[in-house]
């Protein structure tokens, strides 16, 4: 019948973790992600980086995925979220397509309020992690220089 693909997902972790994780989604066919890969490892405050996953529908059936980027600050000068979501692309793909998908970054995509109480991005280490949902990540490492 018509109810055959219904499914339910029981989670028994610790209440701590959301019941779903941003970008959760009831998808009736699977997704591959490949190498996650960056253009550059550095950039300046007038330069930007193109951070690019090749996305495959390794299922039976047409499927959207929601693929996020999220970056964090490993060394703010006040306290910041562990990954904040920077960006995201709807994708709608037939089996066995695939297709990159390409997010650029910039030095104002790493801006926040420093400790000097300006907003502003501070020079140093950055992760940059992309993936379907907020807890399914690939990572990779840049640098902001002056």
């Amino acid at each position: 019948g018509p109810n055959d693909n219904v499914f339910w997902v029981h989670y028994t972790d610790e209440d701590s973790s959301p019941l779903w994780p941003f970008g959760f989604g009831l998808s009736y066919t699977t997704f591959e992600y490949g190498p996650l890969s960056l253009s550059k490892t550095k950039i300046g405050y007038e330069e930007k980086l193109t951070a690019s996953v090749q996305v495959t529908n390794t299922g039976q059936r047409v499927g959207e995925e929601v693929v996020q980027l999220y970056i964090r600050d490993l060394v703010g000068s006040t306290t910041r979220p562990i990954k904040e979501l920077k960006g995201f692309s709807k994708i709608s793909l037939n089996p066995g397509e695939s297709q990159l998908v390409s997010f650029e970054i910039t030095a104002q995509d790493l801006e926040f309020y420093t400790a000097s109480g300006k907003w502003e991005a501070e020079p140093g280490q950055f992760h940059v992690m992309v993936g379907p949902n907020s807890e399914d990540l690939q990572k990779a490492g840049f640098e902001l220089v002056e």
